[in-house]
């Protein structure tokens, strides 16, 4: 299997371009079927037409348009790719789809069709017909080395192209999700080195690549000092791309036909109502009404379910998109005093008002998601002491003594060295804004106890970890030499595998 070289210009997707590269050169016989999905905006389209520049394959990039007309756009561009006199006359996709895998005759050439929805809303057919051209012991696709990649941005109908009982269920050899960049790919995308500065950039841009380029046109914070006076100018300048781009990340899925209902849903998350009934209680309707939309959201890849440390029936949601909730907590209120601002001393002020809420809201929930994110991806095995941290999430444990109950931001599991058990690795409290010290040790030595009561595997021996982006104190510093067991994590040490 041969490698295709992977462009200078395209910033990590290391990965991604692996996968596809094995997918693409794979010199078995017979065409196949690949997926690749992704919100909009990650650099599925960069990727896919490297992959053809590298590799001599065939890019199409389908538009909103009628049936028909996609025929004959797709018969245009095949025939300029063959070198043709003429473009190529197509009355069915039938026929469209014979040809790409004759493409594939003689070589394994990779063939991308792009935003593959906006075909399927034109010609509900097209799944069906691709699940047809593509069966066995068909010559068409038996003698090809087509290697066919469908493409798009909304995520809940992409992911169902391959689920359940649809037609292209059982045919495809690759299924790829371009995700985000993490927080620390994405310190290092944006080029902001202050740490702090680089988890307040990500709690509201996130990882999205194409908000640093088209969005505010490599516009990046000059440093610390410059922080407010970059929000001014950007996400919340009603003349910057970033504006409203919280708003119009919904219109992006098609199945979001009540965006209102979906709306304040997000608004409820972002105002700290993580459970369901947390949600439906905001929304003043019941629990059972937002099976549906919590569904939805999740299918899409707006919000993310975490499942409770310790209460298999608890259920955390939150928002996967920092943008979406920097939207909700901080844009949302105001949006109207931000829509008719003029002149950046009135959004200056404004931004002063939402300071509070982007600290608390937004900040404080973003920070402890990234220590679960370091723990789980970044942390070395000597800081928890186990070779495999199998999960972290958060939990609530219970204090029946107290009447009280105790809200842990970061638990890790992982398993025995025999892999037969998983057990508990650490316990851990993440801040923003506190200076942690002592009082914040003897809280978790407490959890700690009441969960090795609890009969806990591995709680005995958990380790204590405190998260702050505002630093310790010189008592707890001290005692982090003397206490084996206990981790001090602040946000140079979150960037430091960068």
């Amino acid at each position: 299997m041969s490698t295709l070289t992977r462009p200078l210009d395209m910033f990590d997707r290391e990965f991604e371009w692996n996968a596809l590269t094995r997918f693409t050169t794979d010199e078995a016989a017979g065409a196949t079927l690949g997926v690749v999905s992704g919100r909009r905006r990650q650099g599925k389209t960069f990727l896919l037409r490297a992959l053809c520049e590298a590799a001599g394959g065939f890019f199409f990039g389908a538009d909103e348009a009628t049936d028909g007309e996609s025929l004959r756009r797709i018969g245009s561009a095949l025939a300029d790719w063959l070198g043709a006199p003429a473009p190529l006359v197509f009355d069915d996709w039938y026929p469209v789809l014979d040809s790409l895998l004759a493409l594939g005759h003689d070589r394994p050439v990779p063939v991308v069709i792009d935003e593959f929805p906006y075909l399927v809303r034109a010609n509900p057919r097209l799944p069906s017909i691709v699940q047809n051209v593509l069966a066995p012991r068909r010559a068409e696709r038996d003698d090809s080395r087509t290697r066919l990649l469908l493409c798009g941005s909304a995520m809940s109908f992409m992911g169902g192209l391959l689920a359940g009982s649809a037609p292209l269920r059982g045919r495809a050899g690759l299924e790829l999700i371009v995700p985000t960049l993490d927080y620390q790919h994405a310190a290092q995308f944006w080029g902001v080195d202050d740490p702090v500065t680089a988890l307040k950039v990500h709690a509201i841009v996130g990882g999205t690549p194409a908000y640093r380029r088209e969005f505010v046109r490599d516009d990046i914070p000059a440093g610390p000092d410059d922080f407010d006076a970059w929000v001014t100018r950007t996400v919340l300048s009603p003349t910057s791309a970033l504006f409203r781009e919280g708003r119009y990340l919904l219109a992006d899925e098609p199945d979001l036909r009540d965006t209102a209902l979906y709306h304040s849903v997000l608004a409820a998350i972002a105002e700290g109502n993580a459970s369901r009934g947390g949600i439906a209680s905001y929304l003043g309707r019941k629990s059972g009404d937002l099976a549906h939309p919590l569904t939805v959201l999740s299918d899409c890849g707006l919000i993310t379910r975490e499942p409770d440390a310790f209460r298999d029936n608890r259920t955390q949601f939150r928002i996967a998109e920092p943008l979406v909730t920097f939207y909700h907590a901080v844009m949302r209120p105001m949006w109207s005093d931000l829509e008719h601002a003029r002149g950046d001393r009135r959004v200056a002020q404004l931004w002063r008002i939402g300071q509070r809420r982007f600290v608390g809201n937004v900040l404080g929930p973003h920070f402890e998601q990234v220590c679960r994110d370091w723990t789980a991806r970044h942390a070395t095995p000597e800081q928890f002491g186990a070779a495999l941290v199998s999960r972290v999430t958060s939990g609530v444990v219970n204090d029946p003594s107290a009447r009280t109950s105790h809200q842990l931001d970061v638990v890790a599991f992982g398993y025995d060295d025999d892999h037969a058990q998983e057990r508990l690795l650490m316990i851990g409290e993440a801040k923003w804004g506190d200076t942690m010290g002592l009082a914040h040790l003897d809280r978790l030595r407490r959890i700690r106890e009441l969960l090795s009561a609890q009969g806990r595997p591995g709680a005995t021996t958990a380790r204590l970890a405190c998260f702050s982006a505002a630093g310790f104190s010189d008592q707890l510093v001290r005692a982090s030499d003397d206490v084996p067991d206990l981790t001090l994590v602040g946000p140079a040490d979150l960037y430091e595998a960068v």
